[in-house]
C-alpha cells in the first residue's frame, strides 16, 4: 500500500478520535490536517517513524488535548446549554458498526466527556471506545502506563455515573422518533405529547445569541410547550423537518422555504419514549452542515425559542 493509500485510510479514525475529544467537527478537521502537516514535516527532516498511525494518532491527540485546555474558559462562559457541533452520519451504515459506535458519538455521550479532563478524556476514549492498548497510550499521553489504567479507571467510573441510556433497538429508536418528529410536523401537539416521557428534558443551544434556551427544559407539560412555541415562532417559513442520523441517533433537519437550514434536532428514545430533545440553533455551529437560513428575517428580534 502507497503512503497516500495509508494515510487516506487512516484519515476517518484520526477525525472520530479528534471530535469526540475536542466536540467540534470543524477544529476537529483542522487538527487532524495539522497532524498531517506534522507527519510530512517530520518525514523531509529525516525523523524515524516506525509506525505512521502511532505517529499520527499521538500527534492527532496531544493537539487536542491542548485544544480542550485552551476552550475550556470559554466553554464555562458559554451561554446556556453548550453542545457539540453535530454531525450527521448515515443511518443505513452496518448495523454491528452503529451498535459498536452509535452511543459513544452521541450528543448525550459527547456531553458526559465534557466532565473528565482532557488527559482522562484521551485514556478514556483511546481504550475504551478506540480500543488501543495500555501501552501505546502511555506513549501517547507521555505517562506511565500505570498512571493511564489509573486515570482509565477514574474516567470510567465519571462516564459510568453519567452514561445516557438508549432503547438497544436502533430501529425502535428511528421509528419513535419518525412518529415524534411527524407530530411536531403536523403540529399535532397531543400525539407528540403522549410520545415524551415524564421527565423528558430539553437543551437548547442557541450560543447567546437570543435563540437557544439559557437553561434546559424539563417535564412533559413544559417541554411539550417549548416544542409548540418553536412551530409557532417559525409557522409557515418552516418547510420542512426531515428526519436524518445525528451523531448516530434518529434526529431531524429542520429547513425553511428555500431549503436553508434552520437547526438540528436530536432524539434519544429510551423504553419507547422520547427521553432527551437536543436542538441546536446556534448557527455557528451548522455551517459545516448546509446553508443556513436566515434567523432575524424568520422571526424578527432575536428572542428565546
Amino acid at each position: 500500500m502507497t503512503e497516500t493509500a495509508v494515510l487516506d485510510d487512516l484519515r476517518p479514525l484520526l477525525f472520530s478520535i479528534a471530535y469526540r475529544m475536542v466536540g467540534s467537527a470543524t477544529d476537529a478537521e483542522d487538527l487532524v490536517q495539522d497532524a498531517y502537516v506534522r507527519y510530512h514535516r517530520a518525514v523531509r527532516d529525516g525523523t524515524r517513524i516506525d509506525s505512521v498511525k502511532s505517529y499520527l494518532s499521538t500527534v492527532t491527540t496531544r493537539l487536542a488535548i491542548d485544544h480542550l485546555r485552551s476552550a475550556r474558559v470559554r466553554r464555562e462562559q458559554y451561554v446556556g446549554p453548550w453542545l457539540p457541533e453535530p454531525l450527521l452520519t448515515d443511518p443505513d451504515s452496518d448495523a454491528a458498526y452503529v451498535v459498536e459506535t452509535a452511543d459513544s458519538l452521541s450528543l448525550a455521550f459527547m456531553v458526559v466527556l465534557e466532565s473528565l479532563s482532557p488527559v482522562e478524556r484521551a485514556v478514556f476514549l483511546l481504550r475504551d471506545v478506540f480500543d488501543y492498548p495500555y501501552a501505546e497510550i502511555a506513549d501517547i499521553i507521555d505517562k506511565s502506563e500505570a498512571n493511564c489504567r489509573q486515570l482509565a479507571v477514574r474516567a470510567r467510573r465519571r462516564v459510568d455515573e453519567r452514561r445516557p441510556r438508549f432503547d438497544t433497538s436502533h430501529q425502535n429508536r428511528r421509528e419513535i422518533t419518525e412518529r415524534f418528529l411527524a407530530a411536531c410536523r403536523l403540529g399535532e401537539i397531543e400525539s407528540f405529547v403522549e410520545l415524551l416521557a415524564d421527565e423528558v428534558a430539553f437543551y437548547g443551544d442557541g450560543g447567546g445569541k437570543g435563540y437557544g434556551l439559557p437553561n434546559p427544559v424539563f417535564g412533559r407539560d413544559r417541554v411539550s410547550r417549548v416544542l409548540a412555541g418553536f412551530r409557532r415562532r417559525f409557522g409557515e417559513d418552516l418547510a420542512s423537518i426531515e428526519p436524518t442520523e445525528v451523531n448516530g441517533q434518529p434526529g431531524a433537519r429542520c429547513l425553511d422555504r428555500d431549503g436553508r437550514l434552520i437547526n438540528i434536532l436530536a432524539v434519544d428514545v429510551v423504553d419507547g419514549e422520547v427521553r432527551t430533545v437536543w436542538s441546536i440553533i446556534n448557527h455557528d455551529k451548522l455551517r459545516h452542515l448546509a446553508p443556513l437560513a436566515d434567523l432575524a428575517s424568520l422571526i424578527g428580534e432575536p428572542r428565546s425559542t
